[in-house]
């Protein structure tokens, strides 16, 4: 079971202080700064994933690349870009969320299967248009339920008849990267309907789209339906879905790769669970910017508070932490301190329960990866892109590690 890790441009900045926070002004930031695979002496993924729309966009998007980048890209490629290492994989696709809401893909066979070989991928999947519903009773004809919306049945036979385009194209050309068909469905059979499609086209790796929003035991539910029309030679990639809980299920079922954003992303989108520590998850430690978090700046604009002491608790807060580290700082009056700042920017959230549980266990100090060992308490403090994409690595970096104990064990 290998993890694919999605290309947003996320890296991190080596010449960063975090005393100062300032960084070295004549940084050039893809250049200079670090890729995850970079950050740790063992890369914490098997492959990444890049999307074209994330390089060049689409449908008037201009993507995350600047210009120069994106002709460097297409130049030297995507691996040498990207600085990763030989022996691991490189998988493409052309970024179906971007255009969701369009009636068409907004891309051509012709010009995705170009991007892929220009980038020399190992893998380049199909243009697909994902499906937006989801109702496995659907299938079983039950009384009340309305039929299958005719969208659905429109964006699954446009993305089989892409995926023929795009094999025909690939044979035709002889392209390097092995092609994956896309299956995008509404309901476990309309899944199994739509791999058969795939394999009679001579597929032999199908990725399954759609799948982000769907529990647990729907995706259990579809590869139960998929599963049973699968070749031998057939292999499964899931999209975007990581649910390590049930890995073995997958892997039973034909699914030999998956990709995800999720443990990055946890570490800054999410409201609790930022962390990922050996046993379970945490919340990290809220001290915003004073110049940079927005309603702060409003309540100060506004009379509400006082800038000098906002600037003041925000250095006490820091100071805290750090003293906190080195045991020099009683745990339940960093906390009051830390609510005491968050009142002031206006945080409705009280984390003391979170922030008792996570200063208690201190689970930084037992970890052993690159990014714990260097920033010490840093790491769980939520402030600003280089702490907060660091405690991303670090989540990516668990992630990677649990999966490599579970596929050990699969036999």
């Amino acid at each position: 079971m290998k993890f694919f890790f999605p290309d947003s441009q996320d890296l991190v900045d080596p010449s960063f202080d975090f005393d100062t926070e300032k960084r070295n002004d004549v940084r050039i930031r893809q250049r200079d700064d670090l890729y995850a695979h970079e950050v740790f002496k063992k890369s914490p993924y098997d492959g990444m994933l890049v999307s074209m729309a994330i390089v060049n966009g689409v449908n008037g998007s201009t993507g995350r690349y600047t210009l120069g980048q994106q002709r460097r890209f297409m130049v030297r490629g995507a691996r040498e870009f990207l600085r990763l290492p030989k022996h691991m994989d490189l998988m493409g696709d052309c970024g179906e969320f971007t255009y969701v809401k369009e009636p068409e893909p907004p891309v051509t066979v012709e010009q995705v299967a170009s991007f892929y070989e220009q980038g020399r991928f190992d893998f380049g999947a199909s243009v697909d248009h994902i499906i937006l519903e989801y109702n496995a009773d659907w299938d079983r004809n039950v009384p009340g339920i309305r039929g299958v919306p005719e969208d659905c049945k429109r964006r699954q036979e446009l993305t089989i008849e892409l995926a023929r385009s795009f094999q025909k194209l690939c044979r035709k050309n002889k392209f390097r990267f092995q092609p994956i068909g896309i299956a995008q469905g509404w309901s476990p059979k309309s899944y199994a309907k739509a791999v058969s499609a795939l394999q009679k086209m001579g597929y032999q790796y199908i990725a399954l789209g759609g799948l982000v929003p769907l529990k647990s035991s729907e995706i259990l539910e579809v590869l139960e339906s998929v599963s049973p029309k699968l070749k031998q030679s057939t292999r499964l990639h899931l999209f975007g879905v990581t649910r390590l809980d049930h890995v073995n299920e997958f892997s039973r079922r034909g699914v030999v790769s998956f990709d995800s954003t999720s443990p990055l992303t946890q570490a800054f989108k999410e409201d609790r669970d930022n962390y990922y520590g050996r046993r379970r998850k945490y919340s990290a430690i809220r001290v915003p910017q004073v110049d940079i978090n927005l309603k702060l700046k409003n309540r100060i604009l506004s009379g509400e508070v006082e800038q000098s002491e906002a600037f003041r608790l925000e250095r006490e807060c820091l100071n805290a932490l750090r003293q906190f580290d080195r045991r020099r700082f009683p745990r339940r009056d960093l906390i009051k301190l830390l609510n005491e700042y968050q009142q002031l920017f206006g945080g409705k959230r009280n984390y003391s329960v979170e922030y008792e549980a996570l200063l208690k266990e201190r689970p930084w100090k037992e970890c052993r990866c690159a990014v714990c060992q260097e920033l010490g308490i840093d790491v769980v403090i939520f402030r600003g892109a280089e702490r907060n994409r660091r405690r991303g690595f670090h989540n990516v970096y668990v992630t990677y590690n649990r999966l490599k104990r579970i596929r050990s064990k699969i036999t």
